[in-house]
């Protein structure tokens, strides 16, 4: 019996992001560190404006300072754990979760990342998600409308990514073939050919940015196969800009290691939802659906026996 962790990526933030961590006074000090270092205070930008949370750049820093809060109030109430992924942006937090970087760095680094995908395009872009169709015909709508699969989920789930007019086009053809699609509340054509120049300009970033050995594996979001060595940690973190996210094999991956009871850090509880789907056999929960963080660390003790 071991426990895994999942690390939530963007479309989960929210109003209610921050309801857990309250009472909490470890994630409070993370999140007065958190406004020293991205220069806004988490608790300012949550109470504000929905629509400001959406945006790229508010958004990736934020998430990340909301994950490492969590991790520090939930960390010392857990047992070791034996694997982490992260979903997309959440494969970053996932290094933190792991251990091999701290919160100043991890949130520096989730500023700079974002920052260079901003940069990455002039034109909008975003991420659309399909279901119902499978990965061949999917791949087929994409070359012609000049999209990418930018995250497989599972045999019929697939987030696109793209310009908002590649969307579009995509969204017609997929509807026209009987999939059902869901917009995602994200600015960027993410994990696509289109960040490229992001990539160029964020890998020399990761690589000084303080990132230490792992003291545990950590999935790679480009192929599900756990990452060791801080070499292949760079290597994945920057491919994964680029190219798709098999988060499907990363939750294969999680099993294939040994994990039985899987946590997820939320915002949200979209990871916990699809891992209890794809693996039935696992105990899956996100700490978002808890009153309480102690309330989720009593569950994964009461799995783990």
């Amino acid at each position: 019996m071991s426990l895994g962790i999942l690390c939530s990526g963007q479309g989960g933030q929210g109003p209610g992001m921050l309801d857990l961590l309250r009472r909490e006074p470890a994630a409070q000090a993370v999140l007065d560190q958190a406004a020293t270092v991205i220069g806004r205070d988490p608790r300012a930008l949550v109470a504000g404006p929905e629509a400001g949370m959406q945006r790229n750049a508010v958004a990736q820093p934020l998430l990340c300072a909301v994950q490492a809060a969590t991790w520090a109030a939930l960390r010392p109430h857990l047992p070791p754990l034996r694997a982490v992924a992260g979903y997309s942006l959440g494969e970053l937090s996932a290094y933190h979760v792991a251990g091999a970087l701290d919160a100043d760095a991890l949130m520096r680094l989730a500023i700079r990342r974002a920052e260079a995908m901003d940069r990455a395009d002039s034109e909008p872009g975003g991420l659309l998600a399909v279901r119902g169709l499978d990965r061949v015909r999917l791949e087929r709508v994409c070359r012609d409308c000049g999209a990418d699969i930018a995250i497989e989920n599972d045999a019929d789930r697939f987030v696109v990514g793209g310009r908002r007019t590649a969307l579009e086009d995509v969204e017609r053809a997929v509807l026209a073939l009987g999939a059902a699609v869901t917009p995602l509340p994200v600015t960027v054509a993410s994990h696509t050919r289109l960040m490229a120049p992001a990539a160029a300009e964020f890998a020399p970033v990761l690589a000084a940015g303080g990132l230490q050995a792992l003291p545990l594996p950590v999935l790679a979001g480009i192929d599900g196969s756990p990452v060791y060595t801080r070499e292949r940690a760079i290597a994945a973190l920057t491919r994964q800009m680029t190219e798709t996210v098999a988060w499907a094999a990363c939750l294969d991956g999680l099993v294939e290691m040994g994990c039985t009871v899987l946590l997820e850090t939320g915002p949200g509880n979209a990871l916990a939802r699809m891992a209890a789907e794809r693996h039935p056999q696992l105990a899956v929960r996100s700490v978002s659906e808890f009153r309480s963080l102690s309330g989720a660390a009593a569950w994964v003790d009461r799995q783990l026996g």
